[in-house]
């Protein structure tokens, strides 16, 4: 009898064992199944969401173009209207407010008076067709309308070209005008007997698009750091300066200019005996290169200038590639004096930069002194045009 019952418990045991994992199984079955049918539903939803996403941004570019080639074109006609071309304020205005009159119950705000006079004004600042053509489709209405504020020529054009090659958006526009971006270019300058120095610039066969190029061209003085959000002030360490750089690292990417990228901080270069360690290293695609930042939160020395000049020669001999150009260095300061520029390396190097870093964003007056200490202005008089 009990073996009788041990058999029968043995058999109801073996039972529960081989449907258990049957059971399993055909779940795992089931859920596998349901995933494998899920993920080319997905995979279907994003390929129709991003087709429409494409459109949509199309439709708004296209939609762009349109317009501001309308708008263009009405300020021709109105210009045209008056006498020729031939500018008289009195009948102008009749003609606009005419004009905002007769068409506003059909198109309602978008020809009011203001922007009758803004398509005219378009028309005039940008009165070439071709160069207009070429940016058009990039650009929007409301960088027109900045734009169209600036009175000096040789900053509109640079404004312009910059917004569509680097894509900027309209506040960063703005904030480079309102910075005096195009100003703090840096421009050939003068060694200590008064030449011209000479000017780096890329080779053909390493960078065919750059070969026009300088470096000058990529480094500014000063840098404007506002965006930073630190407190102008002399006993500002080092570390905190270089810590909220890279915590705003986009930032101070588009403080440098186009073709910036990071490549890392505090970066260590070794040699047999020593390690160095750079504060901030920066390639530039565009002028193939490395750049070097060393960051001093008073006043540049002497000291400074011989060690950053061991860092660029360490980078052209250790780190530089066979296509790379020879290796920039910028000392961003607090403060500079241009005598010890004028008679150090600095006036003669075609590699080395020292630049000035503002916390705040510089005032109108300040930046005259500036440009004008810069020899770029020519007496304190001068008015900095927009």
């Amino acid at each position: 009898m009990v073996e009788a019952r041990l058999a029968k418990k043995r058999k109801a045991n073996l039972g529960k064992a081989t449907v258990a994992p049957i059971t399993e199984l055909a779940t795992r079955s089931t859920s596998a199944k349901g995933a494998s049918e899920t993920a080319p539903a997905t995979m279907f939803i994003e390929d129709v969401r991003a087709i429409l996403r494409q459109a949509r941004r199309g439709a708004y570019a296209e939609a762009n173009h349109i317009m501001v080639q309308a708008y263009w074109n009405i300020g021709r006609r109105i210009v045209r209207e008056e006498q020729g071309g031939k500018h008289r304020a009195d009948y102008g205005q009749f003609l606009i407010r005419n004009l905002a009159r007769q068409l506003g119950d059909e198109f309602g705000g978008g020809v009011s008076v203001a922007n009758l006079w803004n398509f005219r004004l378009f028309y005039l600042t940008f009165p070439a067709e071709a160069k207009l053509y070429a940016v058009r489709r990039v650009l929007t209405w409301t960088h027109w309308r900045i734009l169209m504020r600036l009175q000096d020529p040789d900053a509109r054009d640079f404004y312009t070209r910059e917004s569509a090659e680097n894509g900027w958006k309209t506040r960063q526009l703005e904030r480079n005008i309102a910075t005096h971006y195009f100003q703090r270019v840096l421009k050939p300058r003068k060694t200590s007997k008064g030449k011209k120095r000479a000017i780096l610039k890329p080779t053909a066969a390493t960078s065919p698009r750059a070969s026009a190029a300088s470096p000058v061209e990529f480094v500014k003085d000063p840098y404007v750091l506002e965006f930073l959000g630190l407190p102008d002030s002399p006993a500002l360490p080092e570390e905190q300066l270089e810590n909220a750089i890279t915590l705003r690292l986009r930032d101070f990417l588009m403080e440098l200019g186009k073709g910036f990228s990071f490549v890392g901080r505090q970066f260590r270069v070794s040699t047999e005996t020593s390690h160095f360690f750079v504060d901030l290293v920066f390639y530039n695609y565009l002028l193939k290169c490395f750049v070097l930042i060393d960051l001093k939160t008073r006043a540049l020395n002497h000291a400074d200038i011989g060690q950053m000049d061991m860092y660029v020669r360490l980078f052209d001999d250790l780190k530089r590639g066979e296509q790379d150009n020879p290796t920039l260095g910028i000392i961003l300061c607090a403060h500079k004096d241009d005598t010890m520029v004028r008679y150090s390396v600095l006036s003669e190097s075609q590699q080395l930069f020292a630049s000035q870093y503002r916390l705040v964003l510089p005032s109108e007056e300040e930046l005259r002194d500036e440009l004008c200490r810069r020899n770029i202005l020519h007496g304190p008089d001068t008015k900095i045009v927009p």
